[in-house]
């Protein structure tokens, strides 16, 4: 990763595109982001502040995040101060990880007002602030810092705003003769990453290394300090040994597979936005999410159980073979014997077999004990054996729920919850307002032909996309004996680059998706059935066809787009 001061400067020049733009809504979907819907230039912009330890960021936004009923209080004071408001510029903090963005607005009775919004990008100490510039004072900030808890600076309304301190480096904005020094001298990344301000390691082994191939440095650094404040010349990410790297800049250093993306939100989008989105689904069903795998693991042991009753039920042939052999040498079989040993007639080879006996019974009363052991055992062994397929049943729908919540949207852990309270698994939460139901929204892809695919994400829009929303002609794929997604390719007749791309996206959304070569079935929607009484989202199929896919995130991002 590098959102560091060099990363800050480019992001800088491409917010420039923001000034002159009114904010016409403002959303914070959880404690850590913020949204901003700006109106620029005749176009429509999301802004996205983040201050996640680790996702910290802001950038223009493509994607879409939910947004809870009742807005946060930070929200509610940013909507009164900045809704309406004209961003009248946009600068960085020296070259510091921290942009301000300037705002001009009106008050309660049409006054104008100047505002300032300071996003602070400072991993685990990141911080948005609202600040009242003509009186430096904080009126409000996504985090709250006491003194006990910074004693440099205090995060509070009311308060004065303090920048965060500064380091004691040299800029790396203007060529001084000391920098320079620095340029001729630097054979190792930590003389740049020590001396010069804004670098991270990656930015500094990236300078270091394009020293090597330079016989001017200073004319090189110029050149890669140019691109930077241009907002970079060639946006790229690249991935090594499960690592991801990303820089404005071309990244010569290292070898890996390398994405280049057209704007730095783009880039943040690719790098960002899918482990933002399960961080979220993880705040919101944290809770369910366990309370699945504790479900899970409940019925793994039941199964457990179940096995091992099955193992001793299965002794029912030898309960019958003592209560035959035991009926027919009654006569030969005193009363008060702890054991008897008989010949075995059903064998070939008449062996013979040791019965234990009760010695307060009679040999007739003994063998219609045994009988009565096989009559039970051979009950419990039906009920065990129905147990058993229900069971599994139950951890096969159990593992396709947290599956689905592991590669949830905040939406469709709402319709899993739905789900289960239908299901009478989940108790329903108590509500003030009771909630309309909504129909399901199964998420939409185009394939690079222009068909369009359907997927579900859960339960409730599988059953909806296979049975309501998609024609019986439509193409329908599933991964074979795999929990996953239904899949409808809207196309009596998909070409194969369709049909290749919407099994991809089926092997994608299901349990396989780290795994190659996934085996997806296919067929069309009038083979596709649901039996009487089946749990949500169960179907089976018939004269499908199977093909191999392994998951590619890359086509599934473009057919996103």
């Amino acid at each position: 990763m590098a959102f560091d001061g060099l990363f800050t400067i480019s992001m800088t020049t491409e917010l420039q595109q923001l000034v002159t733009g009114r904010i016409s809504k403002i959303h914070q979907p959880n404690a850590q982001e913020l949204l901003m819907h700006i109106r620029a230039q005749g176009k429509n912009y999301k802004l996205l502040f983040s201050v996640h330890s680790s996702y910290s960021r802001v950038q223009i936004t493509h994607e879409t995040i939910d947004n809870p009923a009742q807005p946060p209080l930070f929200c509610m004071v940013l909507r009164k101060h900045l809704e309406g408001g004209i961003i009248t510029g946009i600068y960085q903090h020296e070259s510091d990880r921290i942009i301000i963005f300037q705002i001009q607005s009106k008050n309660e009775i049409g006054d104008d007002i100047s505002r300032e919004i300071h996003m602070e990008i400072m991993g685990r100490h990141s911080n948005l602030l609202l600040v009242d510039p003509s009186r430096n004072l904080i009126l409000e900030s996504i985090k709250h810092l006491s003194p006990s808890m910074n004693s440099y600076r205090t995060i509070l309304p009311g308060q004065p705003y303090i920048a965060p301190p500064s380091q004691n480096k040299l800029t790396p904005l203007e060529v001084s003769e000391e920098l320079e020094g620095v340029l001729q001298s630097a054979s190792d990344p930590k003389e740049i990453l020590d001396q010069i301000s804004g670098f991270s390691p990656l930015h500094a082994k990236e300078l270091v290394y394009r020293f090597q191939n330079s016989k001017d440095r200073v004319k090189t650094y110029k050149e890669f300090m140019d691109e930077i404040k241009q907002g970079g010349s060639n946006k790229q990410i690249v991935e090594v040994n499960g690592k991801t790297f990303y820089s404005p800049n071309a990244l010569t250093h290292l070898d890996g597979n390398k994405f280049n993306e057209e704007s730095l939100g783009n880039l943040l989008d690719r790098v960002y936005f899918a482990k933002a989105e399960r961080d979220r689904v993880k705040q919101q069903a944290g809770d369910l999410e366990r309370w699945l795998q504790n479900e899970l693991n409940k019925l793994k042991l039941k199964m457990k159980k179940l096995q091992k009753d099955f193992e001793q039920a299965e002794n029912l042939d030898t309960y019958q073979l003592f209560g035959e052999l035991l009926m027919a040498n009654a006569y030969a079989i005193e009363k008060g014997l702890k054991e008897v040993e008989l010949v075995n007639y059903y064998d070939e080879n008449e062996k013979t077999v040791s019965i234990p006996l009760d010695i307060r019974k009679t040999a007739t009363q003994n063998a219609q004990r045994y009988y009565s052991r096989y009559t039970k055992a051979k009950t419990a062994l039906l009920k065990i054996e129905q147990q058993f397929e229900i069971t599994k049943e139950d951890i096969e729908y159990f593992e396709l729920l947290l599956q689905q919540v592991m590669q949830a949207s905040p939406t469709d852990i709402e319709e899993i919850r739905e789900e289960l309270m239908e299901q009478g698994l989940l108790k329903a939460r108590a509500s003030k307002k009771k909630k309309k139901p909504t129909k399901p929204t199964p998420e939409k892809f185009i394939a690079s032909d222009g068909t369009e695919i359907s997927v579900g994400k859960n339960n409730k829009q599988n059953d909806f996309v296979t049975f309501k929303f998609a024609r019986k002609t439509d193409t329908w794929l599933h991964t074979k004996d795999i929990p996953g997604s239904h899949v409808v390719i809207h196309s009596d007749n998909p070409s194969e680059t369709a049909l290749l791309e919407a099994a991809n996206l089926a092997a994608y959304f299901s349990k396989a998706r780290e795994s190659a070569s996934v085996p997806v079935d296919y067929t069309v929607i009038k083979q596709v059935k649901k039996p009487n009484g089946s749990k949500p989202g169960f179907v089976i199929y018939f004269e499908q066809t199977t093909l191999f896919v392994t998951p590619d995130e890359e086509k599934i991002r473009n057919m996103k787009k």
